[in-house]
């Protein structure tokens, strides 16, 4: 791709100091950039600055290729946690279902309506069942069976699969499987899993009998970078609606699909636009 089509992006996070903001845009504006979105945060102890900042290469004096060496000396001076990427680089998604098809079906229509820069080359699944969909749409659907006696193997199956396919970011599109620590090593801050319900509340199965039995007047989804531990990873998007007490589970999982397709949806949104900055348990999200 050419230099002149590309915008690079810059997230950072690094200790508070006088001056950052100024000193990074004058590494900018002194090889020729053009800065075309900035959006900075800084923690209210004051002890924390974070940043996106978003900038035009038609006219830099640096190649995208030297671009992370040119900037690492300034990053090691302030102690930063950052990343550069490219929006017109299409990062490459595999999605991951077993029987539920709400989510998937958000994504594969707003991709087919162009909202997401990406790729989707494959789908996996541990059920047949959505085939079909995955087909309408002309992505390749695969299956593998999942049990307590093959995890392991279907598991080093699959990863070996999302490599031949350069895959950047999995999506657990209502996937019933808990991944393995190995599985979720492999792709640090890059999967993301849609939860049906407000966490931290409600974590594990069947959360909306659990909201039920409780009484609850709101239910919510949250969007969550996956690790090891079991939906406590630094959450990106979530989204609440009111409930009563005449509303069944049936009524209460209704009424939550709608809210798990979306959360999801934009989860996804903010993490291919390159918006979501994870600093420890949690993230900044800039919108």
């Amino acid at each position: 791709m050419a230099t002149d089509t590309l915008t690079a992006l810059l997230l950072l996070s690094c200790p508070d100091k006088i001056g950052l903001v100024s000193r990074i845009s004058h590494f900018i504006f002194e090889r020729g950039g053009n800065i075309l979105d900035l959006d900075e945060h800084v923690e209210a102890d004051g002890k924390r600055f974070s940043l996106r900042v978003a900038w035009d290469m038609q006219n830099f004096s640096i190649s995208p290729a030297d671009l992370n060496d040119a900037f690492t000396p300034l990053a090691r001076e302030f102690n930063a946690q950052w990343n550069i990427s490219f929006l017109e680089k299409r990062q490459r998604i595999a999605i991951f279902v077993s029987r539920h098809d709400h989510c998937l079906q958000e994504i594969l229509w707003r991709h087919s309506m162009g909202e997401y820069a990406v790729d989707i080359p494959l789908i996996i699944s541990n059920h047949p069942d959505l085939k079909p969909l995955a087909e309408h749409h002309c992505i390749p659907f695969h299956v593998f069976p999942i049990s307590a006696d093959n995890k392991q193997q279907q598991e080093a199956e699959e990863l070996e699969l999302l490599r031949k396919h350069s895959i950047d970011t999995v999506i657990l599109a209502r996937y019933m499987q808990i991944l393995s620590p190995q599985f979720v090593q492999e792709y640090p801050v890059n999967i993301i899993n849609i939860h049906h319900s407000f966490l931290p509340a409600f974590i594990g199965g069947d959360p909306y009998k659990q909201a039920h039995q409780r009484g609850v007047k709101i239910i919510g989804a949250t969007s969550h970078y996956v690790t090891e531990d079991l939906d406590t990873g630094p959450i990106i998007e979530q989204d609440v609606i009111q409930i009563s007490h005449r509303d069944t589970v049936d009524d209460l999982k209704r009424k939550g699909r709608d809210l798990e397709r979306l959360v999801l949806a934009r989860a996804l949104q903010f993490h291919t636009e390159y918006r979501v900055l994870v600093c420890g348990q949690k993230t900044i999200v800039f919108q």
